[in-house]
């Protein structure tokens, strides 16, 4: 069986770990449902003896398996003369074509909350017979719930970071369906270049209140202020970031200003401008120099833009949110470009991953488990 890193093999290097979330949670749940099969069969765990076995284990091979999130790699545990006995695994046998399936009726049960019983309501509604055995998907889901538990509960303090990162993403229950529930994501990158993920909650983007309550949350377990606080537009959470983190730089997301420009220009201009976007932001020796840079390409691009797109937003920013050159001031120490899409939220890939998934609530604890499996 896979050891306990391998699991989160690639996740935490250049892949998203919002977009690894649905990946994640089909192989903890698919992985161990292969053990439980042979052992059920074999009748008795791996390691054990008996004194008169029907067979024995012959170690795995590897098995990659489509899904909706992406490709998942199992290993597949073989059974010596498998064949002549009779056995075949229900969830990677014959029913292999059926794993889109699989994959919707074993992850929906997280963004359901962890809830047991409705994995049993999903093998009931999708399949005749049940490919996997309610024990399984309860151990995994009790272990996986309490862990993240103990990780909302541990203390902060050891992390001096330089950066904080703010955002949130929706789950949606279905791929048409209005956001049904707001994620609130930290992200923070410390003195030594480590991204840590701080916490997770339930809340609103645009909501001062949510914003003010996780801040909170983290400061109180120790959190200490940042140099710099990176977010999106959102007023309430630049609201929320001023009273917080007082004597923090505050920075707006570089991709998310970029998208505001993009958003009003035709798209034939789209590559150029972002080609001139990063190179203002890579090579401009101070924020001063890169808001001269950024005014100049603005009034060179205002003539592309047709009447009513607010050329003058696009050129010189939204009134009340902090300016995207923050990152040069001297006490951030860095001349790294800034972004929410680094460390870990994509947003919008997030929305197309879980918007696949029916679920009522949140998928907080599969989230985490993400990182807790990692670190």
């Amino acid at each position: 069986m896979p050891k306990r890193g391998e699991f989160l093999e690639g996740v935490d290097r250049e892949v998203d770990p919002v977009e690894a979330i649905g990946r994640l949670g089909a192989r903890l749940i698919l992985q161990q449902a292969l053990e439980d099969e042979v052992t059920e069969f074999l009748g008795r765990v791996r390691y054990e003896r008996a004194a008169d076995p029907i067979s024995h284990r012959n170690g795995y091979e590897p098995r990659t398996v489509k899904t909706t999130s992406g490709a998942v790699e199992l290993e597949r545990p073989r059974v010596r003369d498998a064949q002549r006995l009779g056995f075949e695994s229900k969830v990677l046998g014959k029913g292999v074509a059926r794993t889109h399936a699989l994959e919707s009726l074993v992850i929906c049960s997280f963004l359901r909350g962890l809830s047991v019983r409705d994995v049993e309501a999903a093998l009931a509604e999708t399949f005749e017979e049940p490919m996997i055995a309610k024990s399984t998907v309860a151990r995994v889901c009790s272990e996986t719930a309490e862990r993240y538990r103990r990780w909302c509960e541990r203390r902060l303090s050891e992390h001096d970071l330089v950066y904080l990162f703010l955002d949130a993403i929706y789950l949606k229950l279905r791929p048409d369906d209005e956001p049904a529930e707001g994620v609130l994501v930290a992200w923070g990158v410390t003195l030594e270049g480590q991204k840590v993920l701080l916490g997770l909650a339930l809340g609103s983007r645009e909501s001062y209140e949510s914003w003010l309550s996780f801040g909170r949350d983290l400061i109180e377990r120790g959190l200490r202020s940042p140099a710099l606080v990176i977010a999106d537009g959102a007023p309430g959470l630049w609201k929320a970031a001023q009273q917080l983190w007082a004597q923090a730089d505050g920075q707006r997301c570089t991709v998310h200003a970029l998208r505001s420009v993009t958003a009003k220009l035709p798209e034939r201009h789209h590559r150029e401008v972002k080609a001139r976007w990063w190179r203002i932001f890579d090579e401009a020796a101070s924020p001063g120099e890169a808001r001269r840079e950024l005014l100049a390409s603005g009034r060179r691009l205002s003539r592309h833009l047709p009447l009513g797109r607010g050329g003058d937003r696009a050129r010189s920013g939204r009134p009340g949110r902090p300016p995207a050159l923050a990152h040069r001031a001297p006490q951030a120490k860095s001349g790294a470009r800034i972004s929410l899409s680094a460390p870990s939220s994509r947003s919008v890939a997030a929305r197309r991953s879980f918007g696949r998934f029916p679920g009522e609530t949140s998928a907080l604890s599969l989230i985490w488990a993400v990182l807790e499996l990692s670190s």
